[in-house]
């Protein structure tokens, strides 16, 4: 069994303008750390569409034409404060949203034993019906309702260690017992959600604020005795990440002190869990980081630890 590289060159194409942080060259950084020769196992698929069906999944009918009709033919368009899109807006997000699906069903469906899904625009911010911090479809929401419209998997967790809280997966999962959504992030900070005291209707929410300044042992601590109990006691069918690495001590959109370490550590740890509750299935996808050279090495990390976890 290996472990799947998702990727496709249309989602180099979503410019978002010339100084937005959640730039081309953020990819661009992950696939070259990805190309050393230490990465030569993983096994590289290009990521297909989403279609339709999978995007109304999460997102209403009229959502999704609102975002594929807001994109220019040239120049951009603003579809949020934080949030712009070019011409390759639209492809690279359906490339992105379709590229956690096929993952997902690569990963159910025995190809593999985990996946990387190294994309972009990110997805944990769109909430259902809104497009907010550079996010336009909830990615790994999807991900997860494709696991169970397809292949029947009921009880799905989300692991999230972005810097900044999931809310739209958050949103996406709220009223939902048999999903779990767990998340790490720096509070107080964007996008003002993820208190200790937002839990979901049937308890099935989990977050655990990190205060600025938090680090390796604030960060692995919040993980053994917080976010990987309740992950093992849900006994998942399958684990999603949300593998945001702008939690890192170099990223200059926030005040967590995570080091490369960090995020092989928190990978390996989940894939502990997966192993002894599902197999092993374990489907990651890109979300922040913002320094090109600290993020090409915790992806690198990240990714390490998912292939010598096969």
């Amino acid at each position: 069994m290996s472990t799947l590289l998702f990727t496709h060159p249309a989602c180099l194409q979503h410019d978002p303008g010339r100084f937005h942080p959640e730039a081309p060259a953020r990819l661009a950084a992950v696939l070259d750390a990805l190309s050393a020769p230490g990465f030569a196992g993983l096994e590289r698929r290009e990521a297909p569409a989403a279609t339709r069906e999978q995007l109304e999944r999460v997102h209403p009918a009229d959502y999704v034409d609102f975002v594929l009709s807001s994109i220019p033919a040239q120049g951009h368009a603003a579809v949020d404060a934080d949030t712009t899109v070019s011409a390759g807006s639209g492809e690279a997000a359906l490339r992105a949203a379709g590229a956690v699906c096929a993952a997902v069903d690569a990963v159910v469906g025995g190809e593999a034993t985990n996946a990387f899904c190294a994309v972009r625009p990110p997805g944990h911010h769109a909430e259902p019906d809104r497009a907010m911090g550079f996010c336009l479809f909830s990615n790994v929401a999807l991900g997860a309702l494709q696991a169970r419209a397809v292949h029947r998997l009921q009880r799905i967790a989300v692991i999230d260690f972005d810097v900044h809280h999931g809310n739209g997966t958050q949103a996406a999962f709220w009223d939902d017992q048999d999903l779990l959504f767990a998340s790490t992030h720096q509070m107080p900070l964007y996008p003002g959600t993820g208190a200790a005291a937002e839990q979901g209707t049937h308890n099935n929410i989990l977050n655990v604020p990190l205060a600025p300044g938090s680090g390796s042992a604030v960060f692995r601590r919040a993980m053994s005795e917080r976010i990987l109990p309740r992950l093992a006691a849900f006994e998942p069918q399958l684990i999603l990440i949300s593998a945001g690495f702008d939690a890192h001590a170099g990223d200059p959109l926030a005040g967590l002190a995570f080091e490369d370490e960090d995020f092989a550590w928190a990978t390996e740890e989940i894939c502990r869990v997966a192993d002894h509750a599902c197999r092993g299935r374990v489907v990651s996808a890109l979300e922040g980081g913002y320094d090109l050279d600290a993020l090409g090495r915790s992806v690198a990390a990240h990714v390490g630890a998912l292939m010598a976890a096969d």
